[in-house]
């Protein structure tokens, strides 16, 4: 593992607001290429040359997307991406997988693995930049409306139990009521009876 341009060991990968990229893939040159242009833009990047080190700096660090080529021994990409799914607290972490690859079928395969995105080689870094911002702005738009979502949810249950409350309250309120309807006709029942036998005497 191989950290570009520096690291902060108390927060992680995350450095203000820089973008962090995890990028994998088994070839040295391939990853210097990468992580040489990736910083040039502004991105912190993080290079590794295995699919199982890199789940582990998933499950360890924050990222905000995952380069991730599919063809490496050992784990290939596709187990990699499969694995990160899988995974609850990395189940929608941004992901776009880099292949040699042209054809449809792998195309489809990495899609519906839920790879966000995917670039062939020889690919335009320019490109790949373009792709990398747009899933990552897209992925925030995501993460802000499902905290949006899980605000309201929160809101709507405060509601619910402030109702619930306000019913147990009205339904003490009306039974306090009947009671002293009661107490009150049974005092007015006494006080007829005593009447009727005054009035017997």
């Amino acid at each position: 593992m191989e950290l570009l341009p520096h690291q902060d060991a108390f927060t992680g990968f995350r450095v203000g607001n820089t973008r962090t990229i995890l990028a994998v893939d088994d070839s040295r040159t391939s990853l210097n290429v990468i992580g040489q242009q990736l910083s040039a833009n502004g991105y912190l990047v993080v290079l590794c040359e295995t699919g199982a080190e890199a789940l582990d700096l998933i499950a360890a660090r924050g990222f905000d997307l995952v380069l991730l080529d599919l063809v490496m021994p050992g784990m290939p990409g596709l187990s990699v991406l499969r694995e990160i799914r899988s995974a609850r607290d990395s189940a929608d972490l941004p992901v776009i997988v880099v292949t040699g690859q042209t054809d449809t079928l792998s195309t489809v395969e990495v899609l519906r693995a839920g790879a966000d995105d995917h670039v062939a080689k020889p690919f335009s870094f320019d490109v790949l930049v373009a792709r990398i911002d747009r899933v990552i702005a897209r992925s925030r738009r995501i993460a802000e409306l499902k905290r949006s979502n899980a605000a309201l949810d929160a809101r709507i249950a405060a509601r619910a139990m402030e109702l619930g409350e306000t019913r147990a309250q009205l339904a003490e309120t009306r039974a306090d009521r009947l009671r002293l309807i009661a107490s009150l006709q049974q005092l007015n029942d006494r006080l007829d009876a005593i009447s009727e036998t005054s009035a017997a005497e």
